[in-house]
C-alpha cells in the first residue's frame, strides 16, 4: 500500500514541509514539471506559492510545447506566457521540446508504440512532478498522471498521445477518430513510459498535486471557468496512482456542494479509468494510506 501525505493547509510553507515528508533528497540537476498555464487562464499554481519551493531545490521551471493552436506551441510564445504568469521570477523556465524530442518505450501498451518526449527531458536527474489538481475537458481532471503524459510529452508527442497513437501530427490529431476509454488509456501507457524511462536510468522522481482554484477546466484552457468548490489541500507521494486516486477520493468524499459539477465532469470523460488502468499496467497502486501531517 503506498503512502500519500496530506495537508489542508495550502500554503509556500506547508509546500516545503509536504514535500519534507517524502524524507527523499533529490539528486543532481532539478526539473520541476508545472503547466505554466495557458494564456488566458486563471488556476495555474502562482509564484508565490511555488517560487520558494522551487528556489529551496534549486529547481527549473520544465515544460512542454502544446499540440493545439495558441500561445504556447512555439517555444518563443511559449516563453512568453511563462514570464508574464510570473515562472520566471524566480527559476529558468526549459521548454524541453524547443530543440527536438526522442523516443522511449511504452512496455506491452495497447495503444502506444513509444513515446515522443522533450529532447532536454533527459538533462535532469531529478524530477518533481508539481501538478495543479483540476478537471479537464477531454481527461475529465488533470493531476500527477496528466502531467507526466500530456505534459512531458513534445508537441508532436502529445498529438500521438490525443490521437492513441494515430498520428504525430499535431494539426492531424484533432479529426482522428479514437475511443474515449483508449485516451484515457494512452495518457496511462505515458506516464508509465516515463516512470520507467526514470527508473531504467537510474533518475528520481516524486509527486505532489495542489488542489486549490479547482475548476471544471484546465490550466490549458484560455478561457478557464472559475472554481466550482473550495481548496482541499496538497498531497504528495512516491507513488502517481496513489496520488491521484487520493484526489479523486477528496473529490467524491467532500461535502462541499459544487463537487457534483466536478464528478460529473470527471465522469463524463470516463476520467477515473485513469487509475484503474494504471495499476493493472503496473505503474502505482489505486490503495493507500493517507498520512496528515
Amino acid at each position: 500500500m503506498s503512502k500519500v501525505y496530506f495537508t489542508k493547509e495550502i500554503t509556500k510553507e506547508s509546500l516545503i514541509k509536504i514535500y519534507e515528508a517524502l524524507n527523499v533528497d533529490l539528486k543532481g540537476k532539478v526539473g520541476v514539471k508545472v503547466s505554466t498555464g495557458e494564456a488566458g487562464s486563471k488556476g495555474y499554481l502562482k509564484a508565490d506559492l511555488i517560487g520558494p519551493f522551487v528556489q529551496k531545490l534549486n529547481g527549473t521551471i520544465i515544460e512542454c510545447n502544446t499540440a493545439y493552436p495558441g500561445k504556447r506551441n512555439t517555444a518563443e510564445e511559449h516563453l512568453k506566457v511563462a514570464k508574464d504568469h510570473g515562472f520566471t521570477s524566480f527559476a529558468d523556465v526549459d521548454i524541453m521540446d524547443a530543440e527536438g524530442e526522442f523516443k522511449i518505450p511504452v512496455k506491452d501498451g495497447k495503444h502506444l508504440k513509444y513515446d515522443l518526449v522533450g529532447e532536454n527531458f533527459k538533462n535532469y536527474d531529478s524530477i518533481i512532478n508539481l501538478a495543479h489538481g483540476k478537471g479537464h475537458a477531454m481527461g475529465g481532471f488533470g493531476a500527477n498522471l496528466k502531467n507526466q503524459s500530456i505534459g512531458i510529452a513534445s508537441r508532436n508527442g502529445k498529438a500521438y498521445i490525443h490521437s492513441c497513437g494515430q498520428t504525430e501530427d499535431p494539426d492531424r490529431c484533432w479529426s482522428v477518430k479514437y475511443e474515449q476509454k483508449d485516451f484515457i488509456e494512452s495518457m496511462a501507457e505515458a506516464a508509465k513510459a516515463v516512470s520507467d524511462y526514470i527508473k531504467d536510468n537510474n533518475k528520481q522522481i516524486i509527486y505532489i498535486t495542489v488542489m486549490n482554484a479547482i475548476s471544471v477546466d484546465c490550466d490549458c484552457d484560455a478561457h478557464q471557468g472559475d472554481p466550482v468548490m473550495g481548496d482541499l489541500g496538497i498531497i504528495a507521494s512516491l507513488d502517481p496512482v496513489a496520488n491521484d486516486q487520493a484526489f479523486i477520493d477528496m473529490l467524491w468524499n467532500s461535502a462541499d456542494p459544487g463537487h457534483t459539477l466536478m464528478m460529473e465532469r470527471v465522469d463524463r470523460q470516463e476520467g477515473r479509468h485513469i487509475t484503474e488502468y494504471a495499476e493493472e499496467i503496473g505503474l502505482g497502486s489505486t490503495k493507500y494510506e493517507l498520512i496528515e501531517i
